[in-house]
Parts: C-alpha cells; structure tokens; sequence
C-alpha cells in the first residue's frame, strides 16, 4: 500500500483557471508540494493557497540555483539532477506513509515544468496521475484576442534560449509560435523575430492572467523590464484581423518583354561546414529574396529580414525546380540549394529539367558551384581521386539498376577510381552488397576502399579498408564510398592514387 501521486497543473496564474478535479485533488490531499526559488514566494502555491485544506503538510522544495552560478562540481546540471534526487526522496516518504501526495504545476504539468522530473522518478514505484492545466500561452494569446492559428496552420513552440539563428529560421518557417523561457534572453529573441520578418506581428504578454497582467508589441518592450513570467506570441493573425502570414504565389502572368531577363541561381552549399561554403555563394545568398530547396538543405541558410525559404521532400526535384523558375520570372531575386556541389547529383541538372519547357525561355540560369561531397571525402583520406575517376549514384529511383550495374562492371574492368554516391537508404540495404560482388568480378579483394560518413559534420567518421572486407551493413545514406584502383595504396601520409598509369 502506498499513497497515489498527483501532478495538477494550477493554470497560469488567475486560482479560478484551475480545473474542477485540479481544485478537488488539492482540497483532498494530505501533502501539498511546489517547487521555488531561493528567497522567493512559490507562484504555482500563491495560486492554489486557498484550497489548501487545513492541516495539510506542505513541501516546499526549494531549487538550489536558478540562472546563477554555483560550485557543485557537476555545474548547474549537477545541482539541479541532486536537487530533484533529494525531493523525490522526500516525497517518497510520504508516498511509502500512505499519504496522497499532490505536486503542484503552474500552467500544466506536462509542458516545461519541474514536475516532469518528480514523475520520472516516482511514477514508477507509485500509484500516479496527471491532471492538465491552462498552460501560461493560451492565458496569453485569451489576453492579446488575437486568433492564433486556423485551419491547417501551423503553431511551433519554442524556448527563447535556443541559439538565435536557429530560433529565426524556426520562427520564418511557421505560420504562428509562442515563444517561451524570455528574461535575459529578450534580446536575442527580438533579434531573431526581426530577422525572419515577424516582429510585427509579434506580442509580449507579462504575467498572463494575473492581476498584474500586461501585453504590448514585442517592438515597445524594454528588454530592461523582462521578467521570466513572459512570453512571446506570434499570431497567424495581425491585430487588425489580417492574415499575418501569406503564401508567397509567383505571378500567373510572363514579365513583360521589357523588362530585364530574369535569373534563377543555383548553388551548391558545400558538404556541411560553413566554412566550406564558398564566399561567392555566401554573397548570393545574402542578396535573393527566396531560397528553394530539399528541407534540411534549406535549413542551412541563416534566416534574415526580407528572406523567405520553400523547402520541401526529397523526390520532387522537377516540382521545386519550377517553383525557383516561377519567382524568378516573376521578377522575385532566387536560389536554388543544393548540398555539396549542385551539379553532382545535385538541383542544376533538375532545374534545367525544368526550364526546357518555352515558358521559362527568359529566365537566365547561373550555377555556382560547391565543393563537392567526394572532394571532402578525398581530402580527408588524402588523395585517393589524384587519378582517373568516376562517380555513380547508387540510387535507382530515377534510372533501373541494370543500368547501374552496367557502369560499375564498365568502370571495374576500366580501372577507374570509384566514388559511390547515395549507396543505401532505409528502402535500399542491399545494393551496396550487390556493387561489392560486382566489383569484386574484375577487382582483387585487396582493393583499397574509403567510407567518410558525416564529413565536415562534429561527428564525422572516416574508415580506411579494403573491398573484400567491407561490410556492407555499416553503410548507410551519411557514407560516400570511394572504391580505389589498382595503383590506389595507402602510405603514412594517406591514402593516394598516383597521377601516372604504367603501360
């Protein structure tokens, strides 16, 4: 027998928000616990203080450190794990002396609250419960009357601690969001709201529901004057009742003929690192007014005031492809991204695809090019491609793989350094083993093979084996794999292909 375990969200502020069952459990219980701050009157039991029952023990559990330093050797993540170590220790106590024990939470306590890491330790060993409550942004967005989001919008929600070009280009990509976690990180998040182009239809509203409650535009704030209590709403409406967000649609009607010759720019990113992004497309990017893209390759550039961003899945090419030719004939500066370099498996071979078809015939098209995936790799290993080399994508989406096969026996028997590119995926796990039998037919087992997965990237790998012994299970979309020729060696320095061929 044990006591039951109850989180019951208190809502945001105003004691008449709180639920009916919220209110009854509270009445009921035996032990009331809330969590504060050192010095400081707990919020979630200011709310909830007047249907405590008399008698009731209350635990107060007090946070060793909130935003300021501390010397636990752990560092802040150290104190706070401990701290919540040693509350559940103390409400365990009263959960083993059959005591209901009831948690309180502002706003509900399921969504960025301090109950979560009480119900991660003890709701296992106890009987337990989780009641909701009004969380803090729908007080907030009640408080502005303003629509948040219809139909099929989208609402993103966000803590303002997260890095600031991040929360912009999350803020650009959304039709409303509600911003959470301000005081000192006010600033930024200002910042990042102008830079995706939604600051003015941005609300800050203070205190929700509380007597002290307060809301204006975001632009209006003193950054001074913000406290943790605060939160940041950005409508899928303006205050007026307009849409806020709209759909950027590029013009039905062709420019006229007088007008200059539209160009559509197609760039490649690189293999990941900025610093491998070229500062040729560094400067375009900075100048287009929409970028179009596969989605994590849009997320890579930075969001910034004026800049709207279309990302979209990985097997639409042509469909993007026209979409980048429609803003750009419509007048609108566009780039089209690709990873690596775009004409290596990447959007340019799409987007002139696309444009044969006479209705883009003004539309100028530039590629800039990238380093390459296969360059990265190299260098990284060395210079295994300092000779002769090829380059075949293992995908057969777009072509049957008895022509892929075709060209991995023809590049064998040629002696050619190999690049693999896109040599599996979670639909295809078994054309990599099929490539090895393949290339084993006219290459000796000892052949030299690379595998880079994720170079550039923090976690990066780079394995150096040979054809026989490679595993065909490792390798997964992240790898790109270099298959070496007859003279590929591998010395102290490397592994490298000489520039000469012995007749």
């Amino acid at each position: 027998m044990s006591g039951h375990f109850y989180g019951v969200g208190v809502g945001p502020g105003d004691p008449e928000l709180i639920t009916r069952k919220g209110a009854r459990l509270i009445e009921q219980a035996d032990v009331i616990a809330f969590h504060a701050g050192v010095g400081k009157e707990s919020n979630a039991r200011r709310i909830a203080v007047g249907l405590f029952p008399a008698g009731v023990v209350e635990e107060r559990l007090t946070y060793p450190v909130t935003t300021g330093a501390t010397d636990h050797p752990g560092g802040y993540a150290g104190a706070l794990a401990d701290f919540y170590e040693e509350s559940a220790v103390r409400l365990a106590a009263h959960l083993d002396a059959e005591r209901d024990v009831v948690l309180l939470a502002e706003g509900d306590p399921l969504f960025y609250g301090s109950y979560m890491y009480m119900h991660d330790r003890l709701a296992e060993r106890f009987p337990t419960e989780v009641v909701p409550g009004v969380p803090a942004f729908m007080a907030a967005t009640a408080a502005a009357a303003s629509p948040l989001v219809r139909q099929t919008d989208v609402l993103t929600v966000l803590p303002g601690t997260m890095p600031e070009p991040e929360l912009a280009r999350r803020l650009a990509d959304t039709d409303a969001a509600i911003i959470m976690k301000l005081g000192r990180t006010f600033p930024a998040v200002r910042r990042a709201l102008e830079a995706a182009g939604r600051l003015d239809h941005a609300l800050y509203v203070e205190r929700a529901s509380m007597p002290e409650q307060r809301w204006l535009p975001v632009a209006e704030v003193d950054p001074d004057s913000v406290p943790y209590f605060s939160l940041i709403v950005v409508t899928g409406d303006s205050l007026n009742g307009s849409r806020s967000r709209t759909t950027s649609e590029p013009a039905e009607e062709i420019a006229p003929v007088s007008k200059p010759v539209a160009e559509l720019l197609v760039v490649g990113l690189g293999p990941g690192p900025d610093a491998w992004l070229t500062p040729e497309v560094s400067e375009a990017l900075a100048q287009v007014s929409h970028v179009v893209g596969y989605g994590p390759y849009v997320e890579r550039v930075p969001q910034r005031t004026g800049l709207t961003r279309h990302a979209s899945g990985n097997t639409v090419e042509v469909d993007r492809a026209r979409l980048a030719l429609d803003l750009a004939r419509s007048g609108e500066k566009v780039a089209v991204v690709s990873g690596g370099d775009a004409g290596v498996f990447g959007m340019a071979a799409a987007v002139f695809e696309a444009a044969e078809d006479p209705v883009y015939a003004d539309v100028a098209i530039r590629v800039l090019p990238g380093v390459s995936a296969v360059q990265a790799v190299a260098a990284r290993a060395g210079a295994p491609i300092g000779g002769d080399f090829a380059v075949v994508s293992l995908s057969d989406r777009l072509k049957p793989w008895s022509v892929v096969e075709c060209r991995l026996r023809a590049i064998a028997e040629a002696d050619l350094v190999l690049a693999i590119y896109n040599p599996a995926s979670r639909s295809r796990t078994g054309q990599v083993a099929t490539a090895q039998r393949v290339l084993l037919e006219h290459r000796k087992p000892d052949t030299i093979v690379v595998v880079g997965r994720d170079i550039g990237r923090d976690e990066e790998s780079l394995t150096v084996t040979t054809l026989a012994e490679l595993d065909p299970s490792s390798i997964d979309m992240k790898c790109l794999l270099i298959i070496g020729a007859a003279s590929t060696r591998v010395s102290p320095a490397g592994v490298w292909t000489p520039r000469y061929v012995e007749a």
